[in-house]
């Protein structure tokens, strides 16, 4: 290939790696900018939303309230039994129906425990006595929750079957002169239309749902993981807006942002976002507390959908132009102003590229490319010198390198490579001899409560400490290493039943006792095994590993040796 054609491959490919790593510069960019629009539309949306739903509320909340303080309808419920009181009540209860938005209420009184409804339609006119709350009945558990409570104000998404109706309620406490509860009034908001109006709104990538103080899920447009009558429900039992995810993370992270808006206790206007997969699709979270009824709202925002990466593609075809322009007008740059001059050089380039440094006559006009020509001999001899020289320091270093990949950095005794290696040999010496040898497996007893309590600093120390006394006490020729974490292995040859014991027994007192004079005390548990001529690298290392599995079994801070029968020679 000649050197033109290399030269402008050169080109293209710088070229390439600059459109990719612009690519990615783009892609990374937009997805920022998304992102950063993604949160500001987040807030805005959340807050809107909010809004929407408090300006529902807030004249249905007043209005309940205000039926609450009613003296006539607490009159009556201080003598439920008063006829005259109960009329006067009616008419009343009557007058607030037609201003409720769904001209329809709800008078609960605590004494008789009477419950009174009439709808929009007047269906219940001059009979609208309903039924008797039990309290065994779980349908009514929720009056005698909140009596017991005494919570003032309650909302509740409830179906209520005596009515056949399912509602969003809500729930005002009555309490006469001396601030005792007598009862409790509201009304209901038609939870079909109250979705389609606040929730299920047809906004293309955009979700809003609303939760109570526990999560549980109050307004979704889905209606099966609503959780109605949350207030009678156990924490365990409630469909909490953690069900709509799938990962654990995503999940800890919405709850993790109610819990973060709790403890501001309601600030106002406060909006906490973040990212996370539904559907598998990366959605943008806004939340937000609403103090005023003690919910929090959740907008989920589908980024893609919102702005598709489709929009900015106009920008990637106005870059594309530009590279294409830049690379024909760096093709004509390279062509005329520098591969010509170079090509009296390519007969020189093509022997040194060959190996061979003996170069043929070069023309040195007064110019650069002469210039060039005389410093690209004087590199050819430099090359050379330095090729051969290169040559002899690769080789060296190596053998270096080599020998260091066999040894562990923080303890200086061979890594698992290396013993791999020392018990490859072992087993070839042994197959060859008919004689057996010895493995030790050990490792540091309780090493994590170390490392948790005392730091991975003193833990390193603890493994250079252990390693220095297992060399003291092996024998010079044995091979001691850190098989890796805190597990150590040695590979004892020659060795029989009585050494293998002897060096194992004496390798976990060493340990015990010259740590107690550190100051940090540690032991060590023990396997070891009497390989047999003909053990492969596997069952050799599977007795041992057994062996200790046994040890930590039996207490810890002992020794353990089998043979190949499985047997143990010392049990301890």
């Amino acid at each position: 290939m000649s050197l033109k054609t290399r030269l402008l491959g050169l080109a293209a490919a710088l070229m390439i790696i600059a459109s990719v790593a612009s690519w990615l510069a783009y892609r990374e960019l937009s997805e920022d900018i998304i992102e950063r629009w993604g949160q500001q539309v987040a807030e805005i949306q959340v807050r809107y939303d909010s809004a929407r739903l408090l300006q529902s509320l807030e004249r249905e909340i007043g209005l309940a309230r205000q039926m609450a303080d009613s003296s006539t309808l607490v009159n009556w419920a201080t003598s439920p039994e008063d006829k005259a009181l109960q009329r006067d009540a009616i008419r009343e209860m009557e007058s607030f129906r037609s201003n409720f938005r769904d001209n329809s209420y709800f008078v609960a009184l605590r004494d008789s425990r009477r419950y009174y409804y009439n709808n929009a339609d007047n269906e219940f006119a001059d009979d609208q006595f309903r039924y008797i709350l039990a309290p065994d009945k779980p349908e009514d558990a929720w009056f005698f929750q909140l009596i017991e409570e005494g919570r003032n104000f309650h909302l509740n998404v409830n179906p209520d079957t005596e009515l056949g109706v399912t509602k969003l309620w809500i729930d005002v406490l009555m309490r006469d002169e001396e601030d005792r509860i007598v009862g409790m009034v509201g009304t209901g908001l038609d939870l079909d239309a109250f979705l389609q109006d606040i929730v299920d709104i047809d906004q293309e990538g955009i979700t809003t749902l609303f939760v109570d103080y526990n999560g549980a899920i109050q307004l979704y447009r889905d209606r099966n993981y609503i959780d109605f009558a949350s207030i009678i429900k156990p924490e365990g039992q409630k469909s909490t807006v953690d069900l709509l995810f799938d990962n654990p993370e995503d999940k800890q992270k919405v709850l993790g942002m109610l819990q973060l808006l709790k403890n501001r206790g309601g600030a106002t206007g406060a909006v906490e976002s973040s990212f996370v997969t539904v559907d598998g699709r990366k959605h943008l979270a806004g939340v937000a507390f609403l103090p005023a009824i003690g919910w929090f709202e959740i907008t989920l925002l589908d980024l893609e959908a919102l702005l598709p990466r489709s929009y900015l593609w106009p920008l990637v075809a106005v870059f594309l132009t530009s590279l294409l322009v830049t690379l024909i007008l760096f093709h004509l740059i390279i062509r005329s102003r520098i591969l010509k001059p170079l090509v009296s050089l390519e007969s020189a380039v093509e022997k040194v590229r060959g190996g061979s440094f003996a170069l043929p006559y070069l023309e040195k006009p007064d110019n650069e490319i002469g210039r060039l020509a005389s410093h690209f001999e004087t590199m050819t001899d430099t090359l050379e010198h330095s090729t051969r020289e290169l040559e002899r320091k690769v080789a060296q270093r190596t053998d270096e390198l080599n020998r260091l990949a066999r040894i562990d950095a923080l303890t200086g005794l061979k890594n698992r490579r290396g013993l791999d290696e020392a018990l490859d040999e072992e087993i070839q010496r042994a197959k060859r001899q008919n004689t057996g040898f010895g493995l030790i497996w050990l490792d540091i007893d309780h090493f994590k409560a170390v490392n948790d309590e005392l730091g991975h600093q003193t833990g390193d120390d603890i493994l250079c400490r252990v390693a220095l006394w297992l060399k003291a006490g092996v024998r010079p020729y044995d091979h001691p290493g850190r098989w890796g974490g805190d597990e150590f292995v040695v590979v004892l040859s020659p060795c029989d039943e009585d050494t293998l014991c002897q060096i194992a027994a004496r390798i976990r007192e060493t340990i015990e006792r010259d740590s107690i004079r550190t100051g940090t005390p540690v032991t060590v548990s023990v396997g070891g095994y009497l390989c047999q001529p003909g053990d492969n690298v596997d069952t050799i290392l599977r007795q041992a590993d057994q062996a200790l599995y046994r040890v930590k079994q039996q207490g810890r801070n002992k020794v353990l040796i089998t043979d190949g029968s499985g047997q143990e020679i010392n049990p301890a």
